[in-house]
């Protein structure tokens, strides 16, 4: 299992974490597990994990606070676990830098389909050809915004902007689209990998990272604009 990709899950409950280690070690995994916020935070610190599966209730520290710390130092996807109906919980993690989240309690097929389509996201085709791959190789550019799909990069005006792997993956969508609407629905199923359920704010959190990151354009005006009943169109200003 060396060469598997490895998931660390920060959750206290020792029957979710044996489960999840079970079901995520069939889809070729390998799962390791944090019992508290303090150990959990230093592993994802120190190991070249895949992917982080954390809980918003955590002893000492809770997930907020481990997620804010790890978005210090790295952009590994991180999937929160948030109480089902405590909508300002999902709404937080997302604007922390969170990638995606799940309501407990959840079916844990539900879990593995949302790591799936998180690792599937982070490692696509071409993202192994490492730091020899020409950037500029399918660069897209949108006036002074540049993104490089080869090194999954994002430059403003030169300047490297850090995104987690969802507000790459939107923005992505969007400049190969610069121009035309993006339905939300859409967006969802190819950021998110999955259907836009009802009040999911989870495309809408990701946009406004997006928004403060990336900063105005270069006229001062939004660079993604809402369209009211239709989605969102990253702008262009010059011909």
């Amino acid at each position: 299992m060396a060469d598997s990709p490895q998931i660390l899950v920060i959750d206290d409950d020792a029957e979710l974490c044996e489960l999840l280690a079970e079901l995520l070690g069939q889809e070729g995994y390998a799962v390791e597990s944090a019992r508290d916020a303090i150990s959990g935070l230093a592993r994802a610190q120190e190991g070249p994990f895949t992917l982080v599966v954390l809980d918003v209730m955590l002893p000492g520290l809770n997930g907020f606070e481990v997620l804010t710390r790890l978005r210090q130092t790295s952009r590994v996807p991180v999937l929160m676990l948030t109480a089902r109906g405590e909508d300002v919980d999902r709404i937080v993690g997302l604007e922390m830098g969170a990638d995606d989240y799940l309501p407990k309690p959840f079916n844990p097929r539900e879990l593995v389909a949302r790591v799936r389509a998180l690792h599937r996201r982070a490692s696509p085709p071409g993202a192994a050809a490492g730091p020899g791959a020409t950037e500029a190789q399918g660069a897209l550019t949108v006036d002074d915004l540049e993104v490089l799909p080869a090194a999954r990069r994002v430059r403003v005006r030169g300047e490297e902007v850090r995104l987690t792997t969802a507000e790459y993956d939107l923005l992505e969508v969007l400049a190969r689209q610069a121009g035309t609407v993006v339905s939300r629905e859409d967006l969802a199923r190819r950021v998110l990998g999955r259907r836009l359920a009802a009040y999911d704010r989870g495309i809408d959190m990701h946009v406004s990272n997006l928004r403060r990151k990336l900063g105005p354009g270069p006229g001062g005006g939004e660079r993604i604009k809402t369209v009211r009943n239709a989605g969102y169109i990253l702008a262009r200003e010059r011909a």
